[in-house]
């Protein structure tokens, strides 16, 4: 039996598709968006309106942004030389936001999976390709997650490219910074020791 009117159900219910939201975290943001309407609830359901008309994905890239071709890509100032490749928007994000990246982008728009039924053509392989075959670009980072999937989808890719006259790379993997070793699952731990470098 719903405790509330249609209308707050319905913002519950649409909360709850979040990730990382549950029905009582919904529950629990749907409330602090209506006890503060003015500051919260007006602001964002506005914000939500002007993504919603606004913002696209990138017919280079395929990152998301208010303009097509996005800033990443028209950026002079980036390296043009090297294309990072990543799994979907999140993690291009995560890169910017470690200021550890000056190149350019490609969002694969997902990962190679067999028991998700999603082959090669579901991904944007064909304008990867293209890129890294232009004649400026002479490394291919994969910057993929150290899954099942994301290590399939880069073996995948290292054979694909392979027919490109570029260098394709690996992010590193294994210890994180500031990381016990007494924390670390095992795959993390014997991933750092093939890793290891000199000193």
């Amino acid at each position: 039996m719903p405790q509330a009117g249609p209308e707050i159900e319905r913002l519950i219910a649409l909360l709850s598709r979040l990730p990382g939201l549950g029905p009582r975290s919904a529950r629990r943001a749907a409330l602090a968006l209506l006890k503060r309407r003015e500051q919260l609830l007006l602001p964002l359901s506005q914000a939500l309106a002007e993504a919603g008309a606004r913002v696209c994905a990138c017919g280079v890239c395929g990152a998301l942004d208010t303009c097509d071709p996005c800033l990443i890509c028209t950026d002079s100032s980036r390296d043009a030389s090297t294309l990072c490749v990543v799994e979907e928007v999140g993690a291009l994000w995560a890169l910017e936001r470690a200021a550890a990246f000056r190149g350019r982008y490609h969002v694969l728009g997902g990962l190679l999976s067999a028991l998700d039924g999603r082959g090669p053509e579901a991904l944007n392989l064909v304008a990867l390709t293209r890129r890294a075959s232009a004649p400026e670009v002479r490394e291919v980072v994969l910057a993929l997650p150290a899954t099942v999937d994301g290590q399939t989808t880069a073996h995948y890719l290292i054979d694909r490219l392979s027919v490109c006259e570029v260098q394709v790379t690996l992010l590193a993997r294994g210890v994180p910074v500031g990381g016990d070793l007494d924390w670390l699952d095992d795959g993390t731990i014997a991933q750092a020791m093939r890793a290891r470098r000199p000193g």
